[in-house]
């Protein structure tokens, strides 16, 4: 945890803020802070700063905060993913915060199995806990947004061309296309598909809304390899 994170109404008007549970175990445990020293703090999907801890004990730690400024930029990144199996999931879940994607659309795939869309990794709580994880790590405090897309073929047909205009939409799929492109600084929507791949199907709905395949060379990487290595070329 490099930045503790509160919710809008947990902090007094005066700055005092007490947190339990795993952020005060994690101030006794892990950084092994005491009373006096100064922390950093942000509230979530606002402003940023530091705290001075005044009092901690087994149940609790309270702070002084001070809210300084605004989180760093999101990088202009939008991840469209079919939806993973729910432990490689969460884990990029919590990559994707970390790296500053701004929005993450899950969406289906003949190769996706139904039972994923049942998971309790999808509940809103337990998705948030991934996410404000990877925040923690990063010093940032904006949440993406997630928007979850049951059915391929109305997603791709009346919603995907509307979310890609303007943007580079870049399809990362295996086979002979040009290396994914680096340093990007304009908006570009990410598609990456299932373990497996998108079947010839999906791929040439995606090509005809307006997608671009690219590759990432001649190695078939796992969905998580895939996506850091995305992101990654893009900073």
């Amino acid at each position: 945890m490099n930045l503790l994170l509160f919710n809008a109404g947990e902090c007094a008007s005066n700055g005092e803020l007490r947190v339990t549970g795993r952020r005060a175990q994690h101030l006794r445990q892990v950084l092994q802070a005491k009373a006096g020293d100064t922390l950093q703090v942000g509230e979530v999907n606002g402003l940023m700063g530091s705290a001075e801890l005044t009092a901690l004990d087994q149940h609790s730690a309270t702070l002084q905060v001070t809210l300084l400024h605004a989180a760093p930029p999101k990088l202009p990144i939008t991840l469209l993913l079919a939806l993973p199996r729910p432990k490689m999931l969460r884990r990029i879940l919590r990559m994707v915060a970390e790296f500053g994607v701004r929005d993450i659309h899950l969406i289906n795939s003949y190769r996706v199995e139904k039972s994923y869309w049942q998971t309790p990794v999808l509940a809103t709580d337990t998705v948030q806990d991934a996410l404000l994880q990877g925040l923690e790590q990063a010093r940032d405090t904006v949440l993406p947004t997630l928007t979850l897309h049951t059915r391929f073929k109305p997603f791709v047909e009346d919603q995907l061309p509307a979310l890609i205009e303007g943007r580079n939409a870049l399809l990362a799929h295996p086979g002979k296309a040009p290396l994914a492109p680096t340093g990007l600084r304009t908006d570009t929507v990410f598609i990456v598909g299932p373990e497996g791949g998108f079947i010839p199907y999906e791929v040439e709905k995606l090509l005809a809304a307006g997608c671009r395949q690219v590759s990432l060379g001649d190695r078939i990487l796992r969905v998580e390899n895939a996506v850091a290595a995305l992101l990654t070329r893009a900073l």
